[in-house]
């Protein structure tokens, strides 16, 4: 059984809530990622920043970077999986919230993320086909 501790990118790292969104860009930059958990002062996942929320909602609504903290961007409960549960798991909860990234839990410890990519590396062709379609319609 292959499960979402097999195939995440272990060794996440957040951008904590009280940051800015600069310092968030900066780093999703020096680290080459698309996305980054969003942790609070309380080391709990608040949500997911991406690259394109920077642009969509900070950017494009002409707000500052370096003066918009991340966690104004998180919205609602963090969509996650647990470290244990299998890639059907995995497929279901990407496609029933629409993401492409699951920070990957360990009982409240955030070890890594799934993204869209490692799933295709590590399920079969049936199967990611299913989840880009699910992802990718609307």
């Amino acid at each position: 059984m292959t499960t979402a501790r097999d195939i995440m990118t272990g060794g996440a790292e957040c951008i904590g809530a009280e940051e800015s969104v600069l310092l968030a860009a900066r780093k999703m930059t020096e680290l080459g990622v698309g996305a980054l958990p969003i942790c609070g002062t309380d080391n709990r996942l608040k949500g997911m920043l991406t690259d394109r929320d920077i642009v969509v909602k900070v950017l494009g609504q002409g707000k500052d970077p370096a003066g918009t903290k991340a966690g104004e961007l998180a919205q609602g409960e963090a969509v996650t999986i647990g470290a244990d549960d299998d890639a059907d798991e995995i497929m279901r909860t990407m496609t029933s919230h629409k993401v492409r990234r699951l920070p990957v839990i360990d009982g409240h410890d955030l070890i890594g993320v799934v993204a869209q990519a490692d799933v295709a590396r590590s399920l079969p062709d049936p199967s990611v086909g299913q989840l880009l379609e699910a992802l990718s319609s609307d």
